[in-house]
């Protein structure tokens, strides 16, 4: 398979989460990996994200949504921010404004070269995903797109309604929301395995 596959195992998941927070610490990558694997988004609409895009200046808070036009798509989602995207957030704001520094509200959350007018690339945050999954020894084609998937392969295992899913990604059929989680080929492995 040569399409991106979604991050299946659980010990991998922490790895990955683990890998820019601990192993080797950079608070903007491992925000990158957190935004994606929480909130279902897109890497293009990720990297497009500016302060003002997750905190509410007026309350001195962080936002409970994201709200945004997708690129891809153009509709607008309204995306939750759970507690570990904000908990990363937090993190990630303290290394660059340490104390009541204000934050630059116009600036990127990933931006390139600690130039908040200009965001990373695509292929940029390819490269930072890519070197996580390889660095903990993750199988398979992992790229921006797997976090994405990844969401919502663990949402499918919890137990989230294929409906919902369907309503996240905007995908026409729940056959195709299976296809891109890549649930069809765990149950047709699952058929050979247990023969």
């Amino acid at each position: 398979m040569h399409t991106a596959q979604p991050i299946r195992d659980k010990e991998d998941l922490a790895h990955i989460k683990a890998y820019y927070k601990t192993v080797r610490p950079n608070r903007r990558n491992y925000l990158l990996i957190i935004i994606g694997l929480n909130t279902a988004l897109r890497v293009s609409d990720i990297i497009r994200l500016k302060w003002e895009d997750v905190y509410d200046y007026r309350t001195e808070s962080w936002r409970e949504h994201i709200a945004l036009a997708e690129q891809k798509t153009g509709k607008t989602s309204v995306i939750f921010l759970n507690k570990g995207v904000k908990a990363a957030l937090e993190e990630y704001k303290q290394s660059l404004f340490p104390g009541t520094t204000p934050v630059p509200s116009q600036d990127y959350l990933f931006s390139s070269y600690g130039q908040g007018d200009t965001h990373i690339s695509r292929i940029q945050a390819f490269r930072i995903i890519r070197q996580a999954a390889q660095a903990c020894g993750i199988e398979g084609v992992i790229s921006c797109h797997s976090l994405r998937k990844t969401f919502g392969y663990h949402a499918w295992k919890q137990g989230v309604q294929p409906v919902m899913l369907m309503n996240i990604y905007n995908h026409s059929s729940f056959q195709v929301t299976m296809r891109y989680l890549g649930i069809e080929q765990d149950d047709r492995d699952r058929i050979f395995r247990n023969i």
